[in-house]
């Protein structure tokens, strides 16, 4: 792609670092906001700056926040019983889209994969195990893709909690083995939710 101006390269570059944009579609993005006459391009700049210099992660669920506690944890019409565990903060927001969450929730920044250098503790286990001693929690829903990495994360707490008096659930296979919980569709996710059914570890 040969260009006449360094810095519509350099912008188209920088766009199509991001996943899932090309550098067609970068170019294409990048002379749209060099023909925007309403300042786009600083408004994006600014709110991206934001994004860096700003964001948080929630202290009791490691959700994305503006402050040191997210606005779920924060909530008052959430219950205190119902944590729903899941991998990322792109399966929070896929959730609560489904309306059939009424508890809180917490991130585990992944899942365990041996095969990619990802143990228990280079996630968010321990804060998890704490968090069922420190607080009343009756029930811990499982919403994590089923995939082998993610039965095996959810085989690894399992075990670790068998000795707390805590109801293990996962969500209802709806949603299909090997597929990523953020691309289900919304009614889809949302009945695996409310038809979940009780974990029972094997030993």
């Amino acid at each position: 792609m040969n260009f006449s101006s360094k810095i519509l390269e350099e912008a188209v570059n920088a766009l199509s670092s991001l996943p899932g944009i090309g550098k067609k579609s970068a170019l294409r993005l990048a002379l749209h906001l060099v023909q925007d006459k309403t300042h786009k391009s600083e408004r994006i700049a600014a709110a991206l700056l934001k994004l860096d210099n700003e964001i948080k992660k929630c202290r009791f669920c490691h959700n994305i926040s503006d402050d040191e506690v997210c606005e779920i944890c924060k909530s008052p019409a959430r219950s205190n019983n119902i944590l729903c565990v899941v991998e990322s903060a792109r399966d929070v927001m896929a959730i609560e889209e489904t309306g059939q969450i009424k508890g809180r929730y917490h991130v585990l920044g992944g899942v365990i994969s041996p095969l990619e250098g990802i143990g228990p503790h280079d996630i968010n286990i321990d804060s998890l195990i704490r968090r069922v001693q420190n607080e009343a929690i009756e029930e811990l829903i499982m919403a994590i893709s089923p995939t082998i990495e993610g039965e095996t994360t959810i085989y690894y707490i399992s075990k670790l909690l068998k000795e707390y008096n805590v109801r293990f659930t996962i969500i209802a296979r709806g949603v299909s083995f090997g597929g990523e919980l953020e691309y289900a569709d919304e009614l889809t996710l949302g009945r695996s939710i409310a038809s979940r059914v009780p974990y029972h570890v094997h030993t």
